[in-house]
């Protein structure tokens, strides 16, 4: 084989590399593929009172041009319960991922929630907080009993 031969087989062969990384970087500029969920990814409680159930509402925004379909929302745990519907979101509308915690346990906490939207997307969000000692009953009002024995 000639020398020529191989230098249009090389030429072809970097023109048809250089279209393929065309292509992909087109592919990955995609609008429909990147990722249509815009949304806060956290939230902190502050301090909360110990027994004293806490939610927080998480608004998901879906930016993509098709509709978003949230698949599963879990928990890392059972004392968080996240509340969602599986109703898709149209292109440019919202939703809402309402998690709660139910603050049984004294001292600080981080948990965290993973929405599985779009058959294989998955975003992780967190919560955290610290959740404040029993507060002691209020001390008896011998007062209050006095009053009452009059009546």
């Amino acid at each position: 084989m000639s020398k020529r031969f191989y230098q249009m087989n090389l030429k072809k062969l970097f023109c048809f590399l250089t279209l393929l990384a065309i292509a992909s970087g087109i592919r990955a500029q995609n609008p429909q593929q990147a990722d249509p969920v815009k949304m806060e990814t956290s939230h902190d409680f502050g301090v909360i009172r110990h027994g004293r159930p806490v939610t927080y509402d998480f608004v998901v925004v879906n930016t993509g041009k098709v509709p978003l379909t949230l698949n599963n929302v879990t928990a890392s745990c059972g004392c968080t319960t996240p509340q969602w519907s599986p109703e898709p979101v149209p292109a440019g509308g919202k939703t809402t991922i309402t998690v709660g915690y139910n603050a049984a346990n004294e001292g600080p906490f981080e948990k965290s929630v993973t929405l599985q939207y779009n058959d294989g997307q998955s975003k992780t969000i967190f919560i955290k907080g610290k959740v404040d000692k029993a507060q002691p009953p209020a001390p008896l009002n011998q007062s209050v009993l006095l009053l009452k024995q009059t009546l």
